[in-house]
């Protein structure tokens, strides 16, 4: 990620870190500053990043999305009470591509050379987890408006870098090394400059986030740009953006020809599909209109989070649970997840199909949320097996798949053969086997006193 990052105009707030960008959406009135939420997120995701970096500095994209996931978990929360955080984080991975991990209204878009692709958080029924291969031209991150637009990739890359630290703005723009600078004020043409742009050209300013010191002297530390200050871009007129409500994993696809379709599929290192609008708009309403409607009895932690009244510790934030407490009614949290054996991982907040192409089942049909996992071997079938959660438990159930579904319990060395629609329920820990591809669930809660 060690390439020029511009910032566009707009009043949201962006950090580049560890040679991370970040992106977090600011919802209040007027310009964020040091006490806004979504500073405060930033600078809490910028040291998820730091410490991502240091434990993987040769790629730490999968860390990130790990470490992200249980952000949102433990702390989203209590940064914003009862508003969702919009975020997106642009990071290195292992394999020399770019990371993307998305959340809520938030879209990535991956420039080539004559092609487009888009991967969209509101679109996700939970986030956008997803590698792919360094565009040609730029990779952006923006904050959808109000009716989920973003702006147009400029034509050309400008002059202006983030080099570290925090700015007010709509987004960022990562150029690529081959991308084709713009005309310097000098009139000369600059094409060949490619990234000797940075040696040639010093950087322009890049707006910060207005400080406004509070009265007393405990301000809040926030991250020291490496560039002088400069003048506060004005902000646009302020747009709400409906919250996300829909929570599970998901993968972007190729840009829609409607601005307005969203991307549904999922994959770490997967291709994305073609985009089928009836399909999004099932997924869509299902994930909305469900997800978070599912009530179950349980108990609140200290920190009022709902969690499974079998469990000493709070489901979402690891706290101790009070077992004495009569049971009542709560909405359930996300109840763990999937690791693929490439590391890509699917929350888990509502039933899902699994296959190699289950977004054409009956079960996605029926409304479960379908979840791709390339295969090469020829043995996992189309829609293989089925996630359900019954209450607090996650179960897997195999469809009659040709070739079976194989579970392995933690701490043992065998593979079982699961009977076909017979359902067992996953402990952490346990792995399963579609085809030559291995997922493990675990709990989505850090350990206790987390």
């Amino acid at each position: 990620m060690d390439r020029q990052v511009e910032v566009v105009v707009g009043s949201h707030a962006v950090a580049r870190v560890a040679g991370a960008v970040i992106v977090v959406a600011h919802r209040g009135p007027g310009r964020p500053n040091q006490d806004s939420p979504a500073v405060i997120a930033l600078e809490s995701l910028a040291e998820l990043v730091r410490a991502a970096t240091d434990q993987e500095p040769k790629g730490p994209g999968v860390v990130v999305a790990r470490q992200a996931t249980r952000w949102l978990m433990k702390h989203a929360e209590q940064i914003s009470p009862g508003e969702p955080i919009d975020f997106g984080i642009l990071s290195a991975a292992e394999n020399g591509g770019v990371a993307i991990f998305l959340h809520g209204a938030v879209t990535a878009v991956l420039a080539g050379e004559g092609a487009v692709e888009q991967y969209r958080g509101s679109g996700a029924a939970f986030t956008v987890d997803r590698v792919a291969e360094v565009p040609a031209r730029a990779v952006a991150l923006y904050v959808d408006d109000a009716k989920g637009r973003i702006p147009d990739l400029p034509p050309e890359r400008g002059i202006g870098w983030l080099v570290e630290g925090i700015a007010q703005a709509g987004g960022a723009v990562v150029w690529s090394d081959g991308a084709r600078a713009g005309t310097p004020t000098n009139g000369r043409s600059s094409r060949h400059e490619g990234m000797h742009r940075r040696a040639e050209v010093p950087p322009l300013p890049t707006a910060r986030i207005e400080h406004e010191p509070p009265a007393d002297s405990g301000v809040r530390r926030a991250l020291n740009p490496q560039q002088a200050p400069g003048p506060q871009i004005p902000p646009p007129q302020l747009h709400r953006t409906a919250p996300s409500t829909a929570m599970h994993d998901s993968e972007g696809e190729q840009e829609p020809t409607d601005p307005h379709d969203a991307p549904t599929q999922l994959g770490g290192t997967n291709p994305a599909p073609l985009p089928d609008p009836d399909l999004q708009r099932r997924l869509e309403a299902t994930a909305r209109g469900t997800t978070l409607a599912v009530k179950v009895l349980g108990f609140k932690c200290a920190r009022a989070h709902p969690s499974d009244p079998r469990a000493a510790f709070c489901t979402v934030c690891g706290m101790p649970v009070d077992q004495t407490q009569g049971l009542i009614e709560v909405v359930r949290p996300p109840l763990g997840m999937l690791i693929l054996d490439d590391g890509t991982t699917y929350m888990l907040a509502a039933d899902a199909v699994i296959g190699r192409d289950p977004e054409h089942s009956a079960a996605a049909e029926s409304g479960l949320v379908p979840l791709r996992v390339d295969d090469s071997s020829g043995g996992m079938s189309r829609a293989h097996a089925e996630i359900r959660l019954v209450n607090w438990d996650v179960t897997v159930v195999d469809r009659g798949s040709t070739n079976g579904t194989r579970t392995r319990l933690p701490g043992y060395r065998d593979w079982v053969r699961l009977a076909p629609n017979q359902s067992m329920v996953l402990i952490t820990g346990t792995e399963i086997m579609l085809g030559n591809r291995v997922l493990r669930f675990e709990h989505a809660a850090p350990p206790p006193f987390g």
